[in-house]
């Protein structure tokens, strides 16, 4: 299947529309007075995040995370060292990582909570014997 004229600038049509509706990156850094990746978008909005919030940038070091580059869209972010990319639209709308991994990020903050009912709860479970085991099926 070959990709005609007409392919390439109904691909364009989309990648502007896209490019519309979500904002492009003018330029992007690494603040590290207040440990946040800052973006500059186009339209004069200036949004920036905790690297620790974004799957690939948990762990890195400020060297690490000062390297940012911008794609030619606008659209996404990459950082060599680290070979981590980043999805700008998706960064929007809260979306920091696969679907995978931002599901384990939030497990892990619901096995942080604590509330009252919680710790009774634990607390009446000990006295019991702890957690009930996993019977195998039969």
């Amino acid at each position: 299947m070959a990709i005609t004229d007409a392919d390439v600038k109904a691909g364009e049509a989309r990648m502007e529309a896209k490019r519309k509706k979500s904002g492009v990156v003018q330029s992007a850094r690494y603040d590290r007075r207040l440990r946040r990746i800052v973006l500059d978008l186009d339209s004069g909005l200036q949004v920036s995040f905790l690297p620790e919030q974004a799957q690939g940038l948990e762990e890195a070091t400020a060297a690490e995370l000062s390297n940012i580059e911008v794609s030619p869209s606008g659209l996404g972010l990459h950082w060599p060292k680290l070979d981590a990319d980043l999805y700008v639209p998706a960064l929007m709308q809260g979306v920091f990582g696969s679907k995978k991994w931002m599901a384990q990020r939030l497990g892990q903050a619901g096995g942080k909570s604590r509330s009252k009912a919680k710790s009774a709860a634990a607390r009446e479970n000990g006295k019991r014997g702890g957690r009930p085991r996993k019977t195998e099926p039969v």
